[in-house]
């Protein structure tokens, strides 16, 4: 998958900047499925401690980014996350079930894992090479656990949940 970021132009401050960005969104994302789904089942627990450890990161990387440059302007930009670990557009929506909340936080967390697992093979800096190696290696745990709350979801899991306003529509109310 071609990225509009050049890897081997990527400095320690545009990688801080594009981590944190990561983080963010995957913050805001499992933040919207904890809205949606709750936290009573185990994928909107798992959701819920999801959202808590992706801001942690983004609050760590930031912090770090902060002490190392300053307010120096970022060079990377919002939309270049997309190819790093954002979901495609119109793969969230609302009342989807728990089960394909979970699929959308895999195929996420994999598109992650690959970009820094790929990135390492041509970013030449020790300290951006350090850096990526730490985020792959989370990304590699965050796989590892969608993958278990998949497997004990239950069969009901798959079903999109069902809009108030829709189901009082149908019934003629």
């Amino acid at each position: 998958m071609p990225t509009r970021v050049d890897l081997s132009e990527l400095t320690l401050m545009d990688t801080l900047d594009l981590a944190t960005l990561i983080e963010v969104e995957a913050f805001k994302r499992y933040d919207l499925f904890v809205e949606q789904i709750g936290s009573s089942t185990d994928a909107g627990a798992f959701f819920q401690s999801m959202a808590v450890n992706e801001k942690k990161h983004a609050d760590e990387l930031a912090a770090r980014r902060a002490a190392l440059f300053g307010d120096t302007p970022p060079r990377v930009k919002l939309d270049d996350i997309f190819d790093v670990e954002a979901p495609d557009v119109g793969s969230t929506y609302r009342n989807m079930s728990e089960y394909k909340a979970c699929q959308v936080a895999l195929r996420a967390e994999k598109k992650a894992f690959e970009f820094y697992e790929r990135s390492l093979r041509k970013v030449a800096q020790p300290d951006v090479k350090a850096l990526f190696e730490e985020l792959r290696d989370e990304e590699a745990e965050h796989v590892r656990m969608v993958e278990e709350i998949i497997a004990k979801l239950p069969p009901s899991a798959r079903l999109d949940t069902e809009d108030e306003d829709d189901t009082s529509m149908r019934m003629g109310f």
